[in-house]
């Protein structure tokens, strides 16, 4: 995992930790970003997961918070859980394929389908933006629904429906390379301070223009920040290159009958995985000094037993004092560091 500087109010080192009840039956808290403002809030945002899945669903209830390795009262802290919307910008381009191959095929009408609820379920969660491009042969992406549109994006995708490449060529090596740029172009105006970009790439085949080595798109992937995830519909793609694209994940379609299956489960990913993210605010009794800070998640399955799992943390209580709202917006200082973070994954082994 590339780890970015956590740009804090106070010094900090965010740890995850993990316990488990059985192989795999751990909660592995991965952290983003964390702040600390007067008069006494502190706020800390970050991912759970059991294994590899994403948790979503769970309340302030099943956090405890620890200060220097004391509970500290639900009561008196007052924790919350804020709607990630007030401090994250989740943004996501659908970059589809629309090269001689798929408009000559009959596929465009199915693909227009599946692009559209593809972008009404990911637009569903309220700090996610899409955009969508089309690609031929031609060195430039075609925009169909830009960052800028304000919701939408289902309606706009029909726009794909009368698209004609220039070039019916494919230039997927390009269009991968550009796609990247157009989140770096959307997310450099994202209002929140905390910026996620995801880019899902739809294809039939194989870069056909030649016009970028793969070498070079094979650097951009691995040096991205963003989550990229893969589209194939055919046989001309193997199995090998999909994943080499999609190096967070991937779906195929046989035919053109599957394509809407396929984008439902790239969005159904994205949509869990925006669920699992948690920004925790709560008040703290410390009034001065820097304090350990231990955030400790609980979930209890259908057969009883109970996962947790646990991060770490510090914040720095000079100067607090009362009048505390849990439900102030946090202040995350960017100044130290980068305000585009990667999404959080887990790292080191798996409990």
């Amino acid at each position: 995992m590339r780890r970015t500087l956590l740009p804090l109010v106070v010094a900090a080192s965010l740890v995850p930790l993990s316990a488990s009840l059985g192989c795999g039956g751990g909660l592995r808290l991965t952290p983003i970003k964390s702040t600390s403002n007067k008069p006494s809030n502190v706020v800390v945002y970050f991912k759970v997961q059991k294994g590899k899945e994403p948790v979503g669903g769970l309340t302030a209830q099943s956090f405890q918070i620890y200060e220097d390795g004391d509970l500290v009262s639900q009561y008196e802290s007052k924790q919350t859980i804020l709607n990630p919307e007030v401090a994250a910008s989740h943004y996501t381009l659908l970059l589809v394929d629309m090269s001689g191959s798929i408009t000559e095929s009959g596929a465009v009408d199915t693909l227009v389908e599946a692009a559209g609820a593809f972008a009404e379920r990911v637009e569903g969660q309220k700090q996610q933006k899409v955009a969508v491009f089309a690609f031929g042969g031609e060195e430039e992406l075609h925009p169909i629904v830009p960052f800028t549109t304000a919701g939408g994006a289902k309606a706009a995708v029909k726009g794909l429906a009368g698209y004609k490449p220039a070039d019916p060529s494919t230039n997927l090596n390009g269009a991968i390379i550009k796609g990247l740029a157009e989140l770096d172009k959307g997310l450099a105006q994202a209002p929140n301070p905390l910026r996620f970009g995801t880019l899902v790439v739809f294809t039939d085949g194989s870069d056909r223009a030649r016009r970028v080595k793969w070498d070079d798109v094979q650097k951009a992937l691995d040096t991205t920040k963003y989550d990229v995830f893969a589209i194939g519909l055919g046989v001309e793609l193997q199995d090998a290159q999909l994943a080499a694209i999609g190096k967070d994940g991937t779906a195929k379609a046989a035919d053109k009958a599957a394509v809407v299956t396929a984008f439902d489960t790239i969005a159904r990913r994205i949509e869990s995985a925006m669920k699992a993210y948690y920004l925790l605010s709560y008040c703290s009794p410390a009034r001065a000094g820097k304090h350990e800070l231990t955030i400790e998640a609980q979930l209890k399955d259908p057969n009883g037993d109970t996962a947790s799992g646990k991060l770490k943390d510090e914040f720095d209580a000079t100067g607090f004092g009362v009048g505390c709202d849990p439900n102030q917006k946090p202040n995350f200082d960017i100044t130290k560091g980068e305000g585009l973070v990667p999404h959080a994954k887990p790292t080191g082994k798996e409990p």
